[in-house]
């Protein structure tokens, strides 16, 4: 379905990012990682996503310096061809409220989490424009809908994101190129693993009740989200049927939005 496409994902060594490299590479596109892990992680996910015959690419750019994301993007279009796919998935975040939060973690989230997709979407747009096709998809999050406490970098960065994803949409509107963001609930990724762990040596609960309480408190599922069906819904985006589907900023969440 995908066979001649390049998909260039950010932030696609775990998690999310890496469901989705899976999703496209199975649906035969061409996938360029990107990614901080050590060496051994990176070689094994490139590994694996070779196995299943896809032709893949890794590029360790640092998103917080543009020359570096216009590296990454031309590291792709050398060894792959130019992007068809973009999603931009990585993220960075720091907890604190306000008048605490450190001024350079709102620098590197605004950097990260908002100015790299804007970089990497002006670099790809004009080859998805010269091709007559491409796919945008961008990883916005519940937290795009609405605001929680103690978290102004996220808060603030996944709803300009979903800002953003409308305006590309608007500006594609009359051509085979979308523009979508996701808003997905909790995921188990290891980030999140990482807080609970944190929570059950602070607490001494086992890990099941750490996960309860907080899960609980979100999703009225009462489950977390499986990054398997984000991953499942970015290459519904890219596949035939998602060419109508264009500016929408979509939950994936457990019904959690619904009871806002």
């Amino acid at each position: 379905m995908l066979n001649d496409k390049t998909a260039l994902i950010t932030g696609s060594l775990g998690g999310i990012g890496f469901a989705a490299a899976r999703a496209l590479a199975a649906d035969g596109a061409a996938v360029m990682l990107h990614g901080l892990a050590a060496p051994a992680i990176i070689e094994a996910r490139v590994a694996e996503l070779r196995a299943t015959g896809a032709r893949v690419g890794f590029h360790g750019a640092d998103l917080r310096d543009p020359v570096q994301i216009a590296a990454l993007v031309a590291a792709t279009t050398e060894t792959l061809g130019p992007p068809d796919i973009l999603v931009n998935n990585a993220v960075v975040r720091a907890f604190a409220p306000v008048e605490a939060f450190a001024p350079e973690a709102w620098d590197e989230a605004l950097a990260v989490n908002l100015s790299a997709p804007f970089h990497a979407i002006r670099l790809t747009l004009p080859g998805m424009k010269r091709a007559g096709w491409g796919r945008i998809v961008n990883l916005a999050s519940i937290y795009g809908l609405f605001a929680t406490v103690n978290r102004i970098d996220y808060v603030t960065t996944k709803t300009a994101l979903i800002g953003l994803t409308r305006a590309v949409a608007l500006e594609v509107a009359k051509t085979a190129i979308t523009c979508n963001a996701l808003c997905p609930g909790t995921v188990l990724t290891p980030a999140i693993a990482q807080r609970l762990d944190a929570e059950t040596a602070r607490t001494g609960v086992s890990r099941a009740e750490a996960e309860a309480a907080f899960i609980g408190a979100r999703q009225p599922s009462g489950r977390f989200v499986d990054a398997g069906n984000v991953a499942g819904l970015v290459a519904f985006l890219c596949g035939p049927h998602g060419a109508d589907i264009n500016g929408a900023a979509l939950p994936i969440d457990g019904a959690w939005s619904a009871g806002r």
